[in-house]
């Protein structure tokens, strides 16, 4: 049972805009609004296949990813929750290539929404936790349509950023700008309860999260630092660490949030032309806005990704997050890096097959 005396998000956000004279009822009514959105899809995730919202869509998103039931229909109710109130001016999703459309009859608002409705959906039909990512930005021109080019800010003009997270307990973890606050949904009331009032970064960690498949296509600074942590006591680290990964950005964040950690899928040689795998505008910045209000620090393993200036609406970027001391050893280990650490190896000896030799000599 909750306290009496605990905080609802409501709550929360009016004395937010107690300290805030110049705040307006349309953020809170849009953050009110997006946690609505939540709490719809933490219930479709929790009936699950009882539901009959597991499994795939068949269909392809704008990424060219497979889209399961679920991410369709979170995409709707992110849609349904929010573009009703006349708060808005424009919605990015990771499901759609270009702007959402808004009803003819809506209002617009001013400020802009960008989301990515279920991160991690390649773990639904295993049962592994998953859940969403939002970002919020003014609108350069309010009460008109937004184009294409007026989501293109850069991370650190965003208004506020959060995510969901839909496990054990569905959490909303929000940031408005001065620190970040942990919300969790009571599912027999319906609402979200303040129990984590100022989520903070550990400062130093003993442990990683990476996609350990990808070792052969990284970059010398990301290799240094991960054999660095695989050495040990016995290695110049001088600790044992110990290596995590999810697939599941939400759950990585919180993780990390809770008990410090960093996270690294930095851009690698696997796809010379994609910079990198995760999606700038809806799950870098915001959850780079979240980390860098508790503490920590949110980098492209070379600068401060909420510096970076957006170019496409479904840009992907490197990315490396989490206890601020780990995060700085790792943009040192780029700074430190010579022009030729990432050439190719070539042995003297290499390996050969006797059958596959002479198969290939007929």
């Amino acid at each position: 049972m909750f306290s009496l005396d605990r905080s609802t998000l409501t709550e929360y956000l009016i004395e937010h805009r107690r300290r805030n004279p110049e705040a307006t009822g349309e953020f809170n009514a849009l953050i009110l609004q997006v946690a609505q959105a939540c709490k719809a899809i933490s219930r479709a995730v929790a009936h699950g296949t009882l539901a009959g919202v597991l499994g795939g869509q068949g269909s392809t998103n704008v990424q060219g990813e497979e889209q399961k039931k679920l991410d369709v229909l979170a995409d709707e109710i992110f849609l349904r929750a929010t573009h009703w109130g006349g708060d808005l001016a424009g919605m990015v999703s990771e499901e759609n290539e270009a702007p959402i459309p808004l009803p003819a009859s809506d209002q617009r608002g001013k400020y802009l929404l960008a989301f990515d409705p279920l991160d991690g959906s390649s773990n639904i039909d295993v049962n592994v936790a998953v859940g969403s990512i939002f970002s919020i930005l003014r609108a350069p021109i309010p009460g008109a349509d937004a184009t294409e080019p007026d989501f293109l800010q850069p991370g650190t003009r965003q208004v506020a950023a959060g995510y969901a997270i839909y496990g054990p307990s569905t959490m909303l973890v929000l940031t408005v700008g001065n620190g970040v606050a942990g919300f969790t949904l009571d599912p027999i009331i319906g609402e979200f309860y303040l129990t984590h009032p100022d989520i903070r970064v550990p400062e130093t960690t003993r442990e990683f999260a990476i996609n350990a498949s990808n070792a052969r296509f990284w970059e010398s600074p990301v290799r240094r630092y991960v054999d660095e942590c695989l050495a040990g006591r016995t290695g110049p680290r001088g600790a044992d660490f110990n290596m995590r990964w999810i697939a599941s950005l939400v759950a990585e964040t919180h993780r990390i949030l809770m008990r410090g950690g960093v996270f690294l899928y930095p851009r690698d040689r696997k796809d010379p032309a994609r910079p990198g795998r995760l999606r700038l505008l809806y799950e870098c910045n915001p959850v780079g806005f979240i980390v860098e209000q508790a503490g920590g620090r949110a980098s492209t393993g070379v600068r401060p990704v909420l510096e970076v200036q957006p170019e496409a609406l479904h840009q992907r970027i490197g990315f490396v997050f989490g206890s601020r001391e780990e995060v700085e050893r790792i943009e040192r280990y780029h700074r430190e890096r010579r022009p030729d650490d990432d050439l190719p190896e070539q042995p003297l000896f290499h390996s050969r097959s006797l059958f596959r030799d002479a198969e290939l000599s007929q």
